[in-house]
């Protein structure tokens, strides 16, 4: 499986990339294995419902040397006959849910905030986590995604600043600070740290909700 391949060995990019405006991101770059893999599901995706990629394939995209078996995906929220659309629209282009195969149940998970992964037929790696956007965090997340053009493909990202303190000051994995030192170190001209520091101030505020609840 060549997208397998692309997940697992180590491989390093030249590239190069400029903000053409203050949402767009301009990338040069050579697509691989992952790249295409994301960008034949979002053509499908955006056909139903807006969405923002985040988490690690953001860092991947902008040249970040490291593996994922999974994309992480936000969409609008959706009801059933919209979401059973979506649903026959993956299937037919050869995907299925790890999850179940119950369209209720499918959209029972989404609304109890839980994500249905997405995978080519017969496989189970690498797949999308698609979750709706039902937390306000989410919800900003859709709302202020920028867009990267790669080969006169666009692929919309959670913004970078957003990006940084999530991973910063929620995961705070090993591979997640890497993650965010990368991105920081790529666009360090280009960032709003005060940006930053409010967003790691929102995921405080949510984290202490979720403690107290």
């Amino acid at each position: 499986n060549p997208v397998k391949k692309v997940l697992y060995c180590q491989i390093y990019y030249q590239i190069k990339m400029k903000f053409i405006n203050k949402k767009t991101i301009k990338l040069d770059k050579v697509l691989n294995e992952l790249d295409k893999f994301v960008i034949r599901f979002i053509k499908i995706l955006e056909k139903h419902t807006p969405y923002v990629i985040v988490s690690g394939y953001v860092a991947i995209l902008l040249g970040r040397n490291r593996g994922t078996d999974d994309i992480d995906i936000f969409v609008n929220e959706l009801n059933k006959e919209k979401f059973n659309a979506l649903y026959k629209d993956l299937k037919n282009n050869g995907y299925w849910c790890l999850n179940s195969d119950n369209i209720s149940e499918m959209h029972s998970y989404l609304n109890e905030g839980l994500a249905l992964r997405f995978a080519i037929k017969n496989q189970t790696t690498p797949n999308f986590e698609v979750k709706f956007a039902r937390k306000r965090l989410d919800k900003e997340a859709l709302l202020d995604k920028i867009s990267v053009i790669i080969q006169n493909h666009k692929i919309n990202i959670s913004s970078l600043e957003r990006q940084i303190a999530f991973k910063k000051y929620y995961l705070k994995s090993d591979k997640d600070l890497e993650d965010a030192k990368h991105i920081e170190t790529l666009f360090k001209e280009n960032l709003y740290l005060s940006r930053i520091n409010e967003y790691k101030r929102l995921l405080h505020n949510e984290m202490a909700k979720t403690w107290k609840g």
